[in-house]
């Protein structure tokens, strides 16, 4: 009788399937698919912000069809396993990676032997990831301590039309020539970018009382005026000064800079270089929903200052009429810490660095100036934050507090150097993420 009463119920449910629109072999098509549930937490250990980009034909990401490519990203804290988050947010149509794998670079083109692995994707080795929105892959058991490399190649055997990248990733990337590399050893004769294409975090999973400290900020985050391949954007200093901390695996930092980036207006200027909505727009996206955020740097607002009558190439990078005042300015900041707050998240201010000399006619202006030292003032003491790290105070030049010191100035006076990046995190109180 139980053997009738199971053939009768496979029967039924066949039946059933039939009349619902299923093919016959649905119920074995669906019994291939992936059941596994992933368990436990997972947390960023490194992040980029997803921005679009501008058609540029001298720029091999922005013009690859059947070519793989091949970037790197550095761990902040480790993990036994990791997962690789990819996003077509800005793409126009869906996009399919055909092929995603995982290495230990040597360099930018060849991985070491023996280390590739595959990524899948719910099982699968190819993704369609739609329009307007990310996909996390499924993890992969890819050990990494902190301040390792890992190598992600990505294949496309279609036109990538419209992709979403990270313009300045200060990491060179390898484009190949046609065909999928990504199992390949070495990728030779490739075209190479200093930007990144459709990887925006990667995770490992969360042990308990770990710590994010996200960095949200403009191109002094995103670490503008740095050199490439070295990691010495202030986020990267201070993931270095961690590791040799008691704290060094309880707290991962990640860049979620972008350069030209505003607390209060996008910016789509393509000879500037700024392709990013803004602080208020992106916040969400790019910092809270991070697995595991528990921390955010604020340094934001000196684009919003200096914008407004900056000449580039003959035209404004905004009105001069469209200087904030310092009550749209801190009501943006408020905003981001209500926010933040309501998540649980703590927000520490950063004061903004000094800026004249700036090369761009009309960023800087003595008024803009004082707007400036007016909102670093009110960092500083309207108690709005959770804490406070005053950058201004270590870039600035003791005899011109309006200048960046020389010794830490980049060419073009308002980004810092390598030594200035490097000043700014030694200057973090680290109890701040306490």
């Amino acid at each position: 009788m139980r053997k009738l009463r199971c053939c009768a119920l496979v029967c039924f449910l066949v039946i059933a399937l039939q009349l619902a629109g299923f093919p016959p072999n649905a119920a074995r098509k669906a019994s291939s698919l992936p059941k596994k549930r992933i368990a436990g937490k997972w947390i960023a250990t490194w992040a980029a912000s997803p921005q679009s980009a501008a058609p540029d034909p001298h720029e091999p990401l922005l013009n690859i069809e059947d070519q793989t490519v091949r970037e790197r990203v550095r761990a902040s804290i480790g993990g036994s396993q990791i997962r690789i988050r990819l996003s077509n947010e800005y793409g126009s149509s869906p996009l399919l990676v055909d092929s995603a794998t995982v290495a230990m670079p040597i360099d930018l083109a060849r991985v070491k032997p023996g280390s590739i692995q595959t990524v899948t994707f719910g099982g699968r080795n190819s993704v369609t990831i739609p329009s307007g929105a990310p996909v996390l892959s499924d993890p992969v058991a890819f050990p990494v301590a902190s301040g390792d490399e890992i190598s992600i190649s990505l294949y496309f055997a279609k036109r990538v039309a419209t992709p979403t990248w990270h313009e300045l990733a200060l990491k060179r990337a390898v484009v190949s020539q046609h065909g999928d590399h990504t199992h390949a050893e070495e990728i030779e004769n490739g075209a190479v970018s200093k930007s990144s294409i459709l990887v925006t975090a990667v995770l490992v999973p969360a042990q308990p009382s770990q710590q994010l400290v996200a960095a949200f900020g403009d191109s002094v985050t995103d670490g503008d005026g740095s050199t490439v391949d070295v990691d010495h954007n202030w986020p990267s200093d201070l993931i270095r000064r961690l590791r040799n901390t008691p704290q060094d695996s309880k707290i991962a930092v990640v860049n979620a800079g972008i350069v030209g980036n505003r607390l209060l207006n996008d910016c789509f200027i393509a000879n500037a270089g700024c392709f990013a909505i803004s602080a208020l727009a992106r916040f969400d996206r790019d910092a809270l929903a991070l697995p595991g955020i528990t921390h955010i740097v604020l340094l934001e607002g000196i684009n919003d200052i200096g914008f407004p009558g900056a000449n580039l190439d003959g035209s404004y990078l905004a009105a001069p009429t469209d200087l904030p005042t310092l009550e749209a300015l801190t009501g943006a900041y408020f905003q981001l810490i209500s926010r933040a707050h309501a998540h649980g998240v703590k927000v520490i201010g950063a004061t903004m660095s000094p800026f004249e000399g700036v090369d761009l006619p009309g960023y800087y202006s003595a008024s803009k100036e004082e707007l400036r030292q007016t909102i670093n003032k009110w960092i500083r003491t309207s108690d709005s934050f959770d804490g406070v790290i005053d950058f201004d105070s270590v870039l600035r030049d003791p005899d011109h507090p309006s200048r960046l010191l020389p010794r830490f100035a980049s060419k073009d006076h308002l980004h810092p150097n390598d030594a200035g990046y490097q000043a700014m995190a030694d200057a973090i109180d680290l109890a701040l993420f306490k």
